[in-house]
């Protein structure tokens, strides 16, 4: 029997102390480890993933900028934005990275298709997207055969410190946030409707918070 993921919450952490945290969570899992999901914020910071080129990073940008482990170019991160951190055993699961990135943006799909947004994929460009503004962005990273990163989706955060990145390596894309397409929940409210989405996606249909 597979184990039920365990779900953790924080109102705000670090990044750099976070990503330390979950990468020595990753390392010291066993085969009989329970997945887990991580749902928190962090600080205003920029990450840049591994094989991002920095100068997708714009001159002067006044906030610290974090080499990543994941996938993708430059993205920001702030008080007002949902990252959920997917720590999961994929071979258990029996699926690869594209998979998983499938079933997350099929699940912040599901999410903004509740409340009436007509959000979508873009082909070659992990994440989804609202009248083509980016909502929700994905970097992953994978070792042997378990995941950690995730999915970042913008509740209402500052959508003014984007501009210091060209978002998906794209100096013309621009973000947007739920709050910016007329959805007034908090992250709270945000994380609690995802969740069930994103445990129907990657475990099935009969999953449940």
């Amino acid at each position: 029997m597979m184990p039920v993921p365990r779900i953790r919450r924080w109102a705000l952490r670090d990044y750099q102390a976070c990503a330390e945290d979950m990468h020595r969570h990753v390392a010291e899992q066993q085969a009989r480890s329970a997945d887990e999901i991580w749902m928190l914020q962090h600080p205003q910071v920029l990450t840049l993933g591994a094989g991002g080129d920095a100068a997708h990073i714009r001159p002067n940008c006044p906030l610290p900028v974090v080499r990543s482990r994941r996938g993708g170019q430059a993205t920001c991160h702030a008080p007002g934005q949902l990252v959920v951190y997917m720590l999961l055993d994929l071979r258990r699961l029996r699926i690869g990275v594209r998979t998983l990135v499938q079933r997350l943006e099929g699940a912040a799909l599901a999410l903004l298709g509740e409340v009436g947004l007509d959000a979508h994929r873009t082909p070659g460009m992990p994440g989804v997207y609202v009248a083509g503004r980016k909502i929700a962005s994905i970097g992953l990273h994978v070792s042997r055969g378990r995941s950690s990163h995730g999915l970042s989706l913008n509740v209402a955060p500052d959508l003014s410190l984007f501009r210091h990145i060209d978002i998906c390596g794209h100096p013309q894309l621009q973000a947007t946030s739920l709050r910016a397409c007329g959805i007034p929940w908090n992250v709270r409210k945000t994380a609690d409707r995802l969740l069930p989405h994103l445990l129907r996606e990657i475990y099935g249909p009969q999953a449940r918070a």
